[in-house]
């Protein structure tokens, strides 16, 4: 692993992180102080979603540092889902999927193997989230979380995210765009109530920038990989 992965960011990705990175803080500058925890970890975020979308390495480090720091402003609003998901399942599966990508490099670089979605994997995928959502819905619903149906729905993207993370596919990026519109509609509710929410509606604004840059990076990488062998 390099000691600066910055090095290594594009023209062109340096400006959506750079654009990335003023959004987030604009809006919690406006927002208020009691927004700092829920800016700092949209500027994490933000800054795992770049090196993710390159298929770095580093990128699922961020994550584990966001997931963390995500779950402590969900638990302020009672978003319980958001908590048990980013804590209990998006970190944990993001150290995995950081274990994989280190034991799967394309040759000498720091950037992940592309694999190839069979059959298989997209039954294991949709098998699995299907079976983990049912089994959130009750739990959260026991927990009284706000907004419990759109909740749930994210644990179903999310989830089917990571394990496409994990495998290596580029497909996590369409599915983590669609948990991304998920939870934008989740903090607009929780904004609606509490401004201080703010930078976490642009927080995922920012993300699905950022995952659409990926699926279509990560089809780049697949397509340059293959042709060198």
């Amino acid at each position: 692993m390099r000691h600066n992965p910055f090095k290594n960011l594009t023209g062109h990705e340096w400006a959506l992180y750079i654009t990335s990175f003023l959004v987030v803080l604009a809006s919690g500058f406006f927002s208020g102080s009691e927004s700092i925890l829920s800016t700092v970890a949209s500027l994490i975020g933000v800054t795992a979603l770049i090196f993710v979308a390159k298929g770095d390495v580093y990128g699922q480090v961020f994550t584990i540092v966001f997931s963390v720091l995500y779950g402590i402003v969900s638990l302020r609003f009672k978003y319980y889902g958001e908590l048990i998901t980013y804590v209990g399942m998006s970190a944990p599966a993001a150290f995995v999927t950081l274990i994989s990508w280190l034991k799967h490099p394309y040759r000498d670089t720091d950037e992940v193997e592309v694999s190839h979605l069979t059959p298989k994997k997209l039954a294991v995928v949709l098998l699995l989230s299907t079976a983990v959502t049912v089994a959130f819905y009750f739990i959260l619903g026991a927990l009284n979380t706000a907004n419990l149906i759109v909740s749930t729905l994210s644990v179903f993207t999310s989830f089917a995210a990571c394990m496409l993370l994990i495998m290596r596919l580029p497909y996590y990026a369409i599915v983590y765009s669609a948990n991304d519109i998920v939870l934008i509609v989740l903090w607009v509710l929780a904004s609606v109530k509490d401004v201080q929410y703010i930078p976490m509606v642009l927080c995922f604004v920012m993300f699905l920038a950022n995952d659409l840059y990926g699926f279509y990076n990560w089809h780049v990488m697949k397509k340059r990989q293959r042709a060198n062998g």
